[in-house]
């Protein structure tokens, strides 16, 4: 062994969903959007002028922050802007949690938590959901030194309403509590609305589903200016610049298209109810999804032959061999057609 090979950290990264360059395949496995972004976005970069690229990128935000400060009735002082709302959660989770108490967080979800503490060696609990992949507000009472929370919840797509998110803060006045909203837009209530209400709360959304900008990476989180100023200074500490000047031009125009953003949602939803109705005619046992995507079993049995088959013939869905979880396959809701072609196949290895 090298001598400097025991002084490289070591970690077991997190694992992305697939990205196949198989031709005329249905994807269905990372939550994507499955329509173009608005058209307003296309405008904005076909006029963008590209000698403005041989400068850096404003570190302001202040278009970008205007549109979103008007859509979500918050202050600019209370928006932090990151490359994608992964970017975001990790540096809230350099900034806000460095206790030697554990930092709290469902038992089954976002897989990217627990690497973040290990990268950062922060201290944390998976916190078991319930039988019905619920989180029980109590079980999140004791001591800590913060809570991440995924509302809509993944992989489950099951919400938890403001009450109990509610509740959870009342109860934990002492640490920041960060509710992660990456699914927010096809179901439930956003958690800003208590923004207000506890200077403890921190909102992160993100620009990757609901306004199809996963290929730009923008996110944001939501706060107090106290919170936030504490975010820019761990930010400006390593990347002063998070976004590149045709993403923020790009994310200005995709917030300010609000109808464009409501048909699209609008549409998403009602593919989902569709898919989840059909699916249960065929056996299949779905969680109530306030997300893109559904999590669903059929009978109860082990998914991966499912999923196999699915992938052979073009339709990638996303599996996963952990326990309590392995029996479901979660599954993005694509376009009419691609639904169709998903239960037709599902019909194919079932029958």
């Amino acid at each position: 062994m090298k001598l400097w090979q025991d002084k490289i950290r070591k970690v077991v990264p997190y694992v992305p969903g697939e990205q196949p360059k198989i031709k005329d395949i249905v994807k269905l496995n990372t939550n994507e959007c499955p329509y173009p972004p608005s058209p307003m976005v296309e405008k904005a970069i076909k006029e963008f002028d590209t000698k403005e690229l041989r400068k850096y990128p404003s570190i302001e935000f202040t278009e970008l922050k205007a549109a979103l400060s008007a859509y979500y009735k918050v202050g600019s002082e209370q928006l932090f802007l990151g490359n994608g709302s992964d970017e975001v959660l990790a540096i809230c989770f350099q900034t806000f949690f460095n206790s030697d108490k554990p930092v709290l967080f469902p038992d089954v979800t976002y897989s990217f938590y627990d690497v973040w503490c290990d990268l950062y060696n922060i201290p944390y609990k998976r916190v078991p959901l319930d039988e019905s992949f619920n989180i029980i507000p109590s079980d999140y009472y004791g001591e800590n030194g913060g809570i991440v929370i995924a509302n809509p919840n993944a992989p489950t797509s099951v919400y938890m309403p403001l009450s109990s998110i509610e509740d959870i803060l009342e109860h934990n006045k002492d640490v920041i509590v960060i509710i992660d909203e990456a699914y927010i837009d096809f179901g439930g209530e956003s958690a800003v609305s208590l923004l207000d209400k506890y200077d403890n709360l921190c909102v992160v959304q993100t620009y990757s589903k609901s306004r199809a900008l996963a290929g730009m990476r923008v996110g944001y989180a939501m706060s107090n200016k106290d919170l936030v100023f504490a975010l820019e200074a761990v930010k400006n500490s390593f990347n002063s610049y998070p976004l590149d000047s045709i993403a923020q031009a790009a994310a200005t125009a995709a917030a300010l298209d609000t109808a464009y953003f409501d048909e699209c949602r609008n549409k998403i939803i009602n593919t989902r109810q569709r898919l989840i109705a059909e699916l249960d005619k065929l056996g299949f046992t779905t969680l109530p999804s306030f997300a893109n995507f559904i999590f669903t079993t059929y009978k109860n049995r082990n998914a991966k032959p499912l999923f196999e088959y699915l992938r052979s013939k073009g339709v990638i869905v996303r599996y996963f061999n952990k326990p309590r979880i392995d029996a479901y396959l979660r599954i993005t809701v694509g376009t009419d057609s691609e639904t169709d072609r998903l239960l037709a196949e599902i019909k194919n290895f079932i029958g």
